[in-house]
């Protein structure tokens, strides 16, 4: 099973090149981020043509997240627990049936945080990822494959980024973000991507401005973070990094794992 992330930076905008990419790359299950749209509006119909089911859980403009797959799944969860008056679309959780079992897969689009001196932004996205944990660790009671794949912006380590004292300051790479993000990890996930390569640098995103692209100046903010039975079923992972090149790329580039869940 081929389970992708990727943070699409406006599905309207960029269905030709995801119709493109899902006949290519023949994923099972993708988490979308920033679909950019209402559900509404989601252009469902042609997705579904392309012989995949499809759940939104979008707003107008900004944020939202999907999540497309082959199978229908047995029951999906909008939103993410712990504050109910937020009203920001960055979670949506699906339960899946697999040959001996379930799969929970979850498409996460944690807020950027910056600048880091707001007095709303940073402590927002800090309490999301408090919330994230506290989400996984009660997922984690289940002991069931669980896959929280997504755009953290977060920055891990010092080598998933082209240089370190460009991002010193950012909120992607403050310490209390990696410490957020280490929290998290500590559960007991697994980083899909560590875990089956050490290569450096591997980066999952190059912005559109100053050549980044072209200077490979990029960062790794999209992870597939996995409970012991998903990394147990882990086979390996592939960065698609070619898709950056294509015309009117989104910023960022899908995270391919491939698990054995037969």
């Amino acid at each position: 099973m081929k389970i992708v992330t990727w943070n699409i930076n406006g599905v309207r905008a960029r269905i030709e090149n995801l119709l493109t990419w899902l006949k290519e790359s023949d994923p099972d299950i993708v988490c979308l981020q920033e679909i950019k749209s209402q559900d509404e509006n989601f252009p469902r119909a042609a997705i579904e043509d392309a012989g995949y089911h499809v759940e939104t859980h979008g707003q107008k403009g900004f944020n939202g997240v999907a999540l497309l797959s082959k199978i229908k799944p047995d029951e999906i969860n909008r939103g993410l627990p712990g504050d109910d008056g937020d009203e920001q679309a960055r979670f949506i959780e699906g339960i899946y049936s697999v040959e001996n079992g379930v799969v929970r897969v979850c498409s996460l689009y944690l807020p950027n945080g910056n600048p880091p001196d707001d007095p709303v932004k940073y402590p927002y996205k800090l309490n999301w990822m408090e919330r994230l944990r506290s989400f996984a660790e009660e997922r984690l009671t289940l002991e069931e494959p669980l896959i929280l794949a997504g755009d953290y912006n977060v920055i891990p380590e010092p080598h998933d980024c082209h240089d370190p004292a460009v991002w010193a300051g950012d909120a992607l790479f403050l310490p209390k973000t990696r410490h957020s993000f280490r929290r998290l990890e500590n559960l007991g996930l697994t980083d899909a991507l560590r875990a089956s390569s050490d290569a450096v640098p591997v980066y999952t995103f190059w912005d559109y401005q100053a050549g980044a692209w072209q200077k490979n100046n990029g960062i790794r903010i999209d992870h597939l973070m996995l409970s012991p039975e998903a990394a147990d079923r882990l086979q390996s992972v592939a960065v698609e990094k070619h898709v950056r090149a294509w015309e009117k790329p989104s910023d960022h580039v899908p995270v391919a794992g491939y698990f054995n869940f037969g």
